[in-house]
């Protein structure tokens, strides 16, 4: 196997167990392929871990094992990894009133490069890295294994293009299943999920327990869901007995299926989707809205696009200030991973600040536990959020 050799003092980052390596504090590259498993080791030699080589990132190396000792590194190794994810999972969620859930959480998991979300029998695998692409087989066997009948890949674009992934987008040995949508439950709410055209692998799983959060008071409310995409926030509401839940989203296929699973579960008649710019939509609008959900798209995919971001979640919050009803509750987030949580936490005081009304936290928000954070890589750590109260 070939070795990736730090420069000298290079190595704190990986002592500490930080699992990727950038091409600056590497010494030696080794002679391998882009997406080959290479061996980590310091300037003097000393072995610090394996992990996925990349002839194409800023990111040289992403560690999945740190360890001092030889490994053989097979099908067993990672059916390994996925089982003890499987058995987490198994831990935080209630199979029985959930069957949609985060399966591998890329470093969060110890296997950098993947995401995998498990809607009831079908499994969505996102192959982020090259060297991923390279396992796919022996993860798919790791899925079969533990109960997964379909197997979606689902590739962006920008991966395939940035990261040289050749596979495309399909059902694995082309078994789709005849149900689809693919129906699934989530805190025993029926949601349809299409993960062919879906966005992300289908649906946004990360907002589950900020879901509940908002159907806790909901009831007898008037209901303002942004970026509503298939309605997730919007049947919490429903469920919980609000008033009226309106729903936007610029998209209308994500309005319509919107409409189909708020039908499907007998809430059409308070509930009202518009395909709307957001914007355009909250500056118009003269309903007196209770609640207030701000769930946009990540606006900064990149470092460089922070400024103009932080602008956007200003504007939004802003808007939202000036609307809410008095004693009214905003629930707002970013999920922009360049964005961070003090950052977005000053970007909505500047908002507030400048509604001159008076604007309490009363809790934070983040993922779910089955978007676990490795301790030691806090940019695993991308989805913040604030329940406001505005008088």
């Amino acid at each position: 196997m070939q070795q990736l050799v730090l420069k000298s003092g290079r190595d704190r980052s990986l002592l500490n167990r930080h699992p990727w390596v950038f091409s600056g504090a590497v010494k030696q590259m080794p002679q391998a392929e882009n997406g080959e498993i290479v061996q980590v080791v310091s300037n003097n030699g000393n072995p610090l871990g394996y992990g996925f080589f990349s002839t194409n990132s800023q990111i040289t190396c992403r560690v999945f094992e740190f360890t001092d000792k030889q490994l053989q590194i097979n099908a067993s190794f990672w059916a390994h990894k996925i089982k003890q994810a499987h058995l987490l999972r198994n831990l935080v969620i209630n199979r029985t009133t959930t069957n949609t859930y985060r399966l591998i959480h890329a470093e969060g998991d110890f296997l950098p490069g993947v995401i995998i979300d498990v809607y009831h029998e079908v499994a969505v695998v996102q192959l982020l890295i090259r060297g991923t692409e390279r396992i796919k087989e022996h993860i798919f066997n790791a899925l079969f294994e533990i109960g997964i009948r379909y197997i979606y890949i689902k590739i962006k674009s920008s991966t395939q293009r940035l990261e040289d992934v050749a596979a495309p987008s399909e059902w694995v040995n082309s078994n789709r299943p005849e149900q689809y949508p693919v129906d699934t439950i989530e805190n025993s709410i029926k949601f349809m999920i299409d993960v062919e055209k879906g966005q992300k692998t289908g649906f946004f799983i990360d907002q589950r327990e900020n879901r509940r959060l908002v159907g806790q008071y909901a009831a007898g409310k008037k209901v303002l869901n942004t970026f509503s995409y298939s309605g997730g926030f919007s049947l919490y509401a429903l469920a919980a007995g609000a008033e009226l839940v309106h729903s936007v989203d610029s998209s209308r296929e994500a309005i319509d299926m919107c409409d189909r699973i708020v039908l499907a579960n007998g809430w059409q008649s308070k509930h009202e989707g518009f395909c709307e710019d957001v914007f355009d939509y909250m500056q118009q609008t003269t309903v007196d809205y209770d609640i207030m959900v701000l769930d946009p798209p990540a606006f900064a995919k990149n470092a460089r696009a922070v400024p103009n971001a932080t602008r956007g979640y200003k504007n939004l919050n802003l808007i939202a200030f000036k609307k809410i009803k008095p004693g009214g509750l905003i629930f707002t987030f970013s999920c922009s991973q360049h964005i961070d949580r003090e950052l977005f936490r000053k970007v909505v005081f500047g908002a507030a600040a400048d509604a001159g009304r008076n604007v309490r936290i009363i809790r934070q928000l983040t993922q779910p536990e089955d978007h676990p954070i490795n301790i030691f890589h806090p940019e695993g750590e991308y989805l913040k959020g604030l329940m406001l109260h505005v008088e």
